[in-house]
Formats: C-alpha cells, sequence, structure tokens
C-alpha cells in the first residue's frame, strides 16, 4: 500500500488554498491536513502538525515566508518545504534555496509539476528545473569571489561537505556531527544535486577546484 504523504498548505489567498487541496486530492497518497492564510499561524501549525511536506508561498501577512522558511529549517533541520510563489528571478531563487528550500515551483506551473517536486522531495533531492540550477551555477561560477560556489549550501551542508573534504567516513561524520548516518547521506545527496555532481569524489575536487578547503 502506498505510503500517505501529509502536507501543508500556506497561501494568503482562499482560492489558491482551494485550488492546490483539489489538485492534490486527486492523489490519494497526497492528504492536506492543514492551512495557514499568514506567516505566524503557519509557524504555530506547523509546530502542532509536523507534515511530511510544507507547501509554503512567499508574499505572507504578519510574518513573510522567508522568516517562516527560515525558522522552520532552524527548529527542524529535516524539514522539507516546497516554495510555491510568482517571482522567478535569479537572485530571488537563490535567496529562497539558501534559506533552505527543498524545492521551488512558480505558481504558474503549478500542476503536474508540483506533483513531481513532491516526489524528488520526498526522495530526498532538492527540487529545481534543469534551466535554474544550470543559471545558479554559471552565475555562482562566474563570480571572482571564492567563497560564492559555496552559497549555494546550507550551514549544515557546509559542515558535512569540510569533514568529507578531511577524510572523514559517514560514520565519523555522524558521530562528530550527533546526526545519524542516514541523514549524512541526505545532506550529501543534496549537495550532489544542488552543484550538479555525481559522487563524493567529484565534491572533493569541487571543494578544490574553487578554494573551498581552507574557507570552510
Amino acid at each position: 500500500m502506498e505510503k500517505t504523504i501529509s502536507i501543508m498548505l500556506v497561501d494568503d489567498h482562499a482560492l489558491m488554498r482551494a485550488g492546490l487541496k483539489l489538485l492534490l486530492q486527486k492523489r490519494p497518497s497526497l492528504k492536506v491536513i492543514g492551512e495557514a492564510s499568514d506567516g505566524f499561524e503557519a509557524l504555530r501549525l506547523y509546530v502542532d502538525l509536523r507534515p511530511d511536506i510544507l507547501i509554503l508561498d512567499i508574499s505572507l501577512p504578519r510574518v513573510d515566508g522567508i522568516q517562516v522558511l527560515t525558522e522552520v529549517k532552524l527548529r527542524y533541520e529535516q524539514a522539507k518545504v516546497i516554495v510555491l510563489t510568482m517571482h522567478e528571478d535569479e537572485d530571488y531563487i537563490t535567496l529562497i534555496m539558501n534559506a533552505g528550500a527543498s524545492g521551488y515551483v512558480p505558481k504558474a506551473a503549478v500542476d503536474e509539476e508540483l506533483y513531481n517536486a513532491i516526489d524528488s522531495v520526498m526522495d530526498g533531492y532538492i527540487y529545481l528545473r534543469p534551466k535554474e540550477i544550470s543559471t545558479m551555477l554559471k552565475k555562482i561560477q562566474n563570480e571572482t569571489d571564492s567563497r560564492n560556489p559555496y552559497v549555494i549550501l546550507s550551514p549544515r551542508e557546509r559542515e558535512v561537505l569540510q569533514l568529507l573534504v578531511q577524510g572523514f567516513s559517514m560514520s565519523e561524520i555522524a558521530r562528530e556531527l550527533t546526526i545519524s548516518i542516514k541523514t549524512v547521506d541526505t545532506h550529501k545527496t543534496r549537495m550532489l544535486n544542488k552543484l550538479n555532481l555525481s559522487k563524493k569524489s567529484e565534491l572533493v575536487q569541487y571543494a578544490i577546484k574553487y578554494n573551498l578547503i581552507n574557507m570552510i
């Protein structure tokens, strides 16, 4: 039997939430367990419900979506948050991913793409369109500041990368950071996806190429 995925919706427009709920309910495995119309309510409800996935609009009253995303990730590192927004410029996407989003879907593309994002995020991957990944990496690689290739990684991912570069094994990293081996593997997978790499050795080569070893 397919596992039920619990979802919480946050959007200040009731019609948008209703439309999303109808879309999600087309899949029996997806269950909307809560809705919020502002950032303050979203934070309170998330703590109570702890859904598998939070689908979050960024333009919210009282507490904006970026603050909600940041707070949720600080409290619950493994939280899965898909940002749903009308903004599609590069800087905005970079801001969202730096804040810890698990994926990004433009409101204009809501339909099958939202299902794809949910599937990817539940499998432990970051969801971005290929074009957006390419654009972000190109922008980062063209910067003269050697720190910039590193900004799309979360603070915890940076810690994991540092230890990987130093030759720590997965179990050693888990002990060092007081997290599970599965969590270490999830961070490694996310880094590989964000940087468009395929294996651990390429992560190490990437760190060397961009002089990240000493500044991590």
